[in-house]
């Protein structure tokens, strides 16, 4: 059998899956294991116990000074962050999205804009945003809804566009007028597009997320561990950044199953 033809079981595929990470974690432990032999107090490659033991000391007992379990309010600070500005993002791709895909008039005036918008290096303009909103939660929200909006407004018009010309034909033979038109043919078969471009904003949200955290932030994941960066503190950023992964993954399979759910024959079409 040719190779091309050959798809692992679903056993196979979680095993095959896992070797990548095994294998990341079996090279660390070596070099951190060689590093720790010849310096006890090296920081670089931190070992399980140091990370376990500034995993407990954030996450599970009270910082000496403000009282709170810092890990878990960086958290929560990151991801009402992360939610707002990509809850917004994906508010203003829909809006734009669908009148851009559906009318002519409104795609010759708006996709230009959206498509130089798109273009624009959203870290470059994060100066401009500490100037104009200032230093508080506004700017940081705004660098992720203008990071990751234009691209999503770009995809969701590029799907209504998609859809069979023979659809806008029945409708209006029907005797739908615009409005009906978007929300009645165009909406519903957008709506989980919309969901695939949030799941793919959210590693550029997260970059951006991070970026205005350490600039400018009192609390948040990102804040953190630019913090404790000028310490080398090896043993709290690692366990962070994992933690961040991991948050990630979770939004993200729960996007992926609530576009299962809510609308099979998206993903029965092989999407």
């Amino acid at each position: 059998m040719r190779l091309i033809n050959r798809h692992p079981g679903r056993v196979s595929a979680a095993l095959l899956g896992l070797l990548p990470f095994l294998l990341i974690m079996l090279i660390y432990s070596l070099a951190s294991q060689e590093r720790l032999a010849e310096n006890p107090n090296d920081k670089l490659l931190p070992g399980l116990e140091q990370m376990t033991a500034a995993v407990d000391r954030m996450a599970f007992q009270e910082d000496r000074r403000s009282g709170d379990y810092l890990m878990w309010q960086d958290t929560t600070a990151s991801l009402e962050r992360l939610g707002m500005g990509v809850g917004i993002a994906a508010l203003l791709a829909l809006f734009v999205g669908l009148l851009n895909g559906v009318l002519p008039l409104v795609r010759a005036n708006m996709a230009p804009l959206v498509s130089a918008l798109s273009m624009v290096p959203p870290l470059a303009i994060l100066p401009i945003l500490f100037i104009v909103f200032g230093l508080g939660e506004l700017s940081k929200v705004m660098l992720i809804v203008i990071g990751t909006a234009p691209i999503m407004m770009r995809d969701v018009a590029q799907r209504v566009r998609e859809l069979p010309g023979e659809q806008l034909i029945k409708i209006q033979t029907l005797g739908a007028n615009s409005w009906q038109v978007i929300t009645r043919m165009a909406l519903p078969q957008v709506m989980p597009r919309l969901i695939d471009a949030v799941r793919l904003s959210l590693g550029p949200a997260w970059l951006f997320l991070i970026a205005a955290e350490a600039i400018a932030s009192t609390e948040g994941l990102g804040y953190r561990i630019f913090l404790v960066r000028r310490y080398l503190a090896m043993d709290v950023i690692l366990p962070y950044v994992i933690w961040i992964t991991i948050l990630a993954i979770v939004i993200d399979q729960c996007l992926r199953f609530t576009n299962r759910r809510l609308f099979p024959w998206y993903n029965a079409g092989g999407h």
